[in-house]
């Protein structure tokens, strides 16, 4: 039994301590905003944060998330379900095209913002690096973390 807090909420996970939590979020909880992209680490579409850090989920097996902090892309809204403001940047900047990727570019671009409150184009560059976007929506990205980092100022 493994116990470990998903967006605020205790939980005790009766998995396979080897199994990746993209599969538990996603199958056993049904949180199924975490996505599958390559299952190699290399895309970025399962990105989750563990104690406020990204992680790629596809590859973070389940016991090393033992007594930690998970967020989803279901957990960054308020508690009065008011969206975060990258995801409220996301929406007036309609960011998402095909919009797989998208959940892990909103947690990397949250983190981001977490430790940054005001990145420069290269900061987000490369805090979005890990971050494959099929679509090429980079530039509405970048575009949406600005509009987030203002939003976030109030």
């Amino acid at each position: 039994m493994i116990e470990t807090t998903v967006n605020g909420k205790p939980q005790k996970l009766d998995v396979d301590p080897a199994t990746p939590i993209l599969w538990v979020l996603r199958e056993q909880l049904g949180m199924t905003g975490t996505k599958f992209g390559c299952g190699v680490a290399q895309c970025g579409a399962c990105t989750v944060m563990i104690d406020g850090v990204t992680h790629y989920s596809c590859s973070t097996l389940t016991h090393s998330v033992r007594s930690r902090k998970v967020v989803t892309i279901e957990g960054l809204r308020g508690p009065d379900g008011e969206l975060h403001p990258v995801q409220q940047a996301w929406s007036d900047l309609d960011v998402a095209q095909c919009g797989y990727c998208q959940a892990g570019q909103i947690m990397t671009a949250a983190a981001l913002l977490k430790d940054n409150p005001k990145p420069t184009d290269e900061d987000i560059d490369g805090a979005m690096a890990g971050n494959l976007c099929r679509c090429g929506t980079y530039q509405r990205i970048r575009a949406a973390i600005h509009r987030a980092a203002e939003l976030a100022k109030g």
